[in-house]
């Protein structure tokens, strides 16, 4: 029984043994195996051609440089896309509504761009702190503001994910608490809060799908900066 809202966030465990790399691994049992046969069936011909097109978008402003992150960024969206869209099922877990989780990987990637644009090109990397033609008074702030701006982008890229998905959650449970609270008190107005839990969870599905779309999106654009 949860004695509050939030401890649906709290990591599972079972028997004292924590869950959380079971929810991280067991996403990736319900994708079709790819076929060996000539033909495929409709499923892995969807699967394959959703797959090209989303690359193709991601990293078709990226030089050729950067399409070796390819199959990475487009792994992990099919990642975070797929366990978002799980923990909107009954009696689940959403392993991204964990700031740790979605720092651990946002950090490391972001680091990536950043070291591989420092070892290529140093000069544009550097460059990119201080804007041209920029008045000699402003330099130093303006190289100060540049580089906050710069260390905030793998915490930005963490608390997006975590805060889209967590208010959602919230919002579903507190929408849903109140249906039941008024479904013997007033029938018509706990029809008309179902309606709106119904559109709710329509937009938290859609949500959960570009919350994925636009982590993997930022971090193809701070790979385009570095390349």
């Amino acid at each position: 029984m949860m004695l509050n809202f939030f401890d649906q966030f709290m990591s599972p465990v079972y028997l004292g043994i924590p869950l959380m790399a079971l929810a991280l691994t067991l996403p990736w049992v319900l994708f079709p195996s790819p076929s060996q046969r000539w033909i495929n069936n409709r499923l892995l011909t969807l699967q394959s051609w959703s797959i090209n097109r989303f690359t193709h978008q991601l990293f078709m402003p990226i030089n050729s440089e950067g399409h070796k992150w390819a199959i990475l960024l487009t792994s992990l969206m099919v990642f975070l896309f797929t366990i978002n869209i799980l923990g909107l099922l009954p009696y689940t877990f959403t392993p991204t509504t964990q700031l740790s989780l979605n720092m651990g990987f946002a950090i490391p990637l972001w680091l990536a761009t950043v070291i591989l644009g420092m070892r290529n090109q140093p000069t544009m990397a550097l460059g990119h702190l201080l804007p041209e033609g920029t008045p000699l008074p402003l330099i130093p702030v303006l190289v100060i503001i540049e580089t906050i701006s710069l260390l905030i982008r793998p915490l930005a890229l963490g608390v997006r994910l975590t805060a889209n998905l967590t208010a959602g959650h919230l919002l579903i449970q507190l929408i849903a608490t109140a249906v039941f609270a008024l479904l013997s008190i007033m029938p018509a107005v706990a029809l008309l809060t179902a309606t709106v839990l119904f559109l709710l969870t329509l937009l938290e599905v859609a949500v959960a799908m570009i919350q994925a779309y636009v982590f993997v999106l930022l971090l193809s654009l701070y790979l385009q900066e570095n390349v």
